[in-house]
């Protein structure tokens, strides 16, 4: 099926009459910036002993230029943290006297490697990018116009995998270059711990007592490292925005509620993602008790976990996890495991956003997910022709009896939406979006702008849509670069150049416009102001609300 070259949301039979459609302001698409290219189409890697140098508190690094731009990679911003590092907060690096090479990227958080691989489908199209998976992994990347005293607006990436899975340089889209030179800005992307090493609550078993939490205090220290060395980089570190996707959408709404984050960043990004608390303490408590369990330890002996392999280690605390089912269940948790605790020091005990005296209270957000987080058919074209009484069966096991209520309501909000666009459509809702979007303008202070992405591919017959993870490259315009995403060529660098600039315009001031997308007004709860991003961007008032209705 051919992806609708209009708008996704008129193809579905939403009209505009009614949805304070905005067109002005948009800027006819222009050639993209050309990279610096010496005459005659010279060299345009540059490397050796006295090139792109640059001073950190810790001592001198080494990097690259390549096409105009320097890449800074594998910078340590902590220390190993296996041993006796291990469940304990980031410890600052070992200061080192030589020049130290800053030209591969960092090792990944420990994480399960086994079978990454395994799907072609998943395989070809994110083509995940792994290096050397270590407990030696608080490293982070740069990427600057020039290591000067410019003080360009800095941008630091928070990648996915829901606090388990990932890393900086997972895809090729999150590379920074071509924003740093579209923008003229720092660009910068981290490691840090990840799941049971990151996550597990160890302080009712005699354990540090934010354990729970060291893998977001290793997103504080990168902050931190940003602050006092990111002007050395070319950076300004009064001007700093966090921006995530999926699991790093979530990374921005918790930093947005921890303490010690306060005045490390300016402006804030949660693209399909976000939380609004986190993990319940007296369950991540007893799930850390029962890892000691598990491992046949008993309290108080954290030096013996510490000293367990971390591969064996992570797969004692899975099992941990599967044996605190029914608790999970007691405590009405979703899904059990490990995440950010709301211990109450480290992370806020209350709902985020509550307080309008808060610091995030003064941190504009930008929200975005797309139309079809989940594509049901990617893989299976058969599902290409599934009924609405299929459906209705297909989400039982989400949605229970209410099933075919909401499978109405989406089909009365959108009349000419077939069958599998509107199961995609309702388990990829973005119920979780407005409610972060709700809960932040609450605050009354800092603005909050909503998109939604709506642009498909052409490609697998049009059965990717517009999927869970397209539209990072288009922020970052590197739509070129995720061709497996996008196709390549001008129809997704068209819309990319639009989102690219209007997204460094937040990072500059706190407001998208001028970017080339419509008039983008900021969200309220009774209007709902939504971008829809696809080949004709337009600013909506709350396309699903009626069909949202239905999930409550």
């Amino acid at each position: 099926m051919k992806p609708s070259r209009r708008n996704f949301l008129q193809s579905l039979g939403v009209g505009v009459t009614g949805l304070s459609l905005s067109q002005e302001s948009v800027a006819a698409p222009s050639r993209p910036p050309k990279a610096v290219k010496p005459a005659d189409d010279e060299q345009v890697l540059f490397v050796g002993d006295n090139i792109a140098i640059a001073n950190t508190e810790y001592g001198k690094v080494r990097g690259f230029i390549l096409r105009g731009i320097h890449h800074f990679l594998g910078v340590p911003y902590g220390a190993d943290t296996s041993g006796r590092n291990r469940f304990m907060p980031p410890q600052k690096p070992t200061p080192w006297a030589d020049v130290r090479p800053a030209l591969w990227w960092g090792n990944s958080a420990p994480q399960i490697m086994e079978k990454r691989y395994a799907n072609p489908y998943a395989s070809f199209v994110d083509h995940w990018n792994y290096d050397d998976v270590s407990e030696d992994c608080l490293k982070l990347n740069v990427w600057t116009p020039a290591p000067d005293t410019q003080k360009r607006p800095v941008v630091v990436w928070l990648h996915g995998g829901g606090f388990v899975n990932g890393n900086g340089i997972e895809q090729d889209g999150y590379h920074g270059e071509n924003l740093a030179r579209l923008g003229n800005i720092v660009f910068c992307s981290i490691n840090h711990r990840l799941g049971a090493l990151g996550y597990t609550h160890l302080k009712a078993a005699g354990g540090h007592p934010a354990s729970g939490n060291v893998g977001n205090l290793d997103m504080v220290a990168a902050l931190e490292w940003i602050k006092n060395n990111i002007a050395n980089f070319g950076g300004d570190p009064r001007n700093v925005t966090i921006i995530g996707q999926s699991g790093g959408g979530a990374k921005v709404t918790t930093l947005m509620n921890m303490p010690s984050a306060k005045g490390l960043f300016h402006k804030a990004v949660a693209l399909s993602g976000s939380s609004l608390s986190g993990v319940n303490k007296e369950y991540a408590e007893k799930l850390g008790l029962k890892v000691m369990e598990e491992a046949g330890l008993k309290p108080g002996e954290i030096d013996k976990l510490q000293q367990i392999p971390w591969r064996q280690y992570i797969d004692i605390a899975n099992r941990a996890v599967e044996k605190m089912t029914d608790e999970a269940k007691r405590l009405s948790i979703q899904r059990g495991g490990y995440s950010p605790v709301a211990d109450g020091v480290a992370l806020n005990a209350d709902p985020f956003f509550k307080d309008p005296g808060h610091f995030s209270a003064d941190i504009p957000l930008m929200i975005c997910s797309t139309f079809h987080e989940q594509s049901p058919s990617r893989t299976d074209a058969m599902l290409e022709s599934i009924s609405l009484a299929e459906v209705k069966e297909k989400i039982k096991p989400r949605f229970g009896e209410k099933s075919g209520e909401i499978v109405d309501a989406y089909v009365k909000n959108f009349p000419k939406a077939r069958p599998i666009e509107i199961w995609a459509l309702i388990v990829s809702n973005r119920k979780n979006a407005i409610a972060t979007a709700d809960a932040k303008v609450s605050q009354q202070k800092a603005p909050v702008y909503v998109a939604w992405f709506g642009w498909q591919p052409p490609l697998f017959d049009g059965r990717m849509r517009a999927f869970h993870c397209n539209d990072i490259c288009f922020w970052f315009y590197n739509t070129d670069l995720m061709l497996t995403h996008t196709g390549g060529g001008k129809r997704p660098r068209a819309l990319s150049e639009k989102m690219a600039k209007s997204f460094l315009n937040f990072v500059k001031t706190g407001n998208p416009n001028g970017g080339g997308l419509p008039t983008w007004k900021p969200y309220t709860v009774q209007n709902g102001e939504t971008m829809i991003l696809d080949d004709t961007p337009m600013l909506v008032n709350d396309p699903d609300r009626e069909a949202r209705k239905a999930l409550a």
